[in-house]
């Protein structure tokens, strides 16, 4: 990794790149991640005995609601020594600093389901191809993918690129589902992120949003003779790893 990039990351909380990060609360609670819950219920069987990791997993938010949710096999790595030290001070022992591709390498078919989550928009290229084909490595057949980027095709995409000095790319529908099959993936299924309801508040926005997104979406039906396309800044997408028989 640059330099230049190690120190950025190295300061990753104190710069202001992990919001709401600076101090670990004494307790976590899940409620304040009702988007992270929503999601995991989506993503994952009722398996509490899966075989979770979260690269680049931060302080660790998102193990720490599946950890509420009942699963007990999880996993994380970020390179951000600030902030594995504030997921290990919430209690989550299996997160370890390190770089992604280094843990991956150490971990074949170790897992059942890995979350990339606002973490491929930081790889070049050919750290993004060797990434993946890691990644497929790390599952086990049939495992499944989570991956979390800043939507390249969104009316507010490049605020997410551009928001962050070690972004290197955003992706659009098109681009993620190359990169997937190119790398062992299939079952590609890419969302938009709507504002999740989880109140008064939240239902209000989501309303608002798919008010205001109309005009914008009929203009793309124009241009490309269909609907379907993904309007908000980041994109969720869900992937299986393919089993032998299926590779192409």
């Amino acid at each position: 990794m640059e330099a230049w990039k190690q120190r950025l990351y190295a300061a990753y909380v104190s710069t202001g790149q992990a919001a709401g990060q600076g101090r670990a609360p004494e307790r976590f609670d899940a409620r304040r991640y009702p988007h992270l819950s929503t999601l995991l219920r989506r993503a994952l069987p009722a398996q509490p005995d899966l075989r979770i990791l979260d690269l680049a997993c931060g302080h660790g938010p998102l193990l720490l609601c599946a950890r509420a949710l009942g699963y007990t096999r999880l996993a994380g790595v970020d390179v951000s020594a600030e902030q594995v030290a504030l997921a290990q001070r919430l209690g989550l022992d299996g997160v370890v600093c390190q770089d992604l591709r280094e843990y991956l390498r150490a971990h074949p078919g170790g897992f059942d389901v890995v979350f990339a989550m606002d973490v491929l928009e930081h790889l070049q290229m050919p750290e993004l191809l060797d990434c993946m084909d890691l990644v497929a490595a790390a599952l086990a057949p049939g495992g499944r993918l989570v991956v979390h980027v800043p939507n390249a095709e969104g009316l507010f995409g490049m605020r997410v690129r551009f928001g962050d000095l070690t972004h290197e790319t955003a992706f659009t529908e098109v681009s993620m589902r190359q990169l997937l099959r190119a790398t062992g993936f299939v079952d590609i299924r890419c969302h938009e992120e709507a504002p999740h309801v989880h109140g008064f508040t939240s239902a209000v926005r989501h309303l608002l949003w798919r008010t205001l997104t109309l005009p914008a979406r009929l203009l793309l039906a124009a241009e490309t003779g269909r609907f379907g396309h993904l309007l908000s800044q980041n994109m969720l997408v869900l992937a299986r790893k393919a089993a032998p028989a299926e590779a192409s």
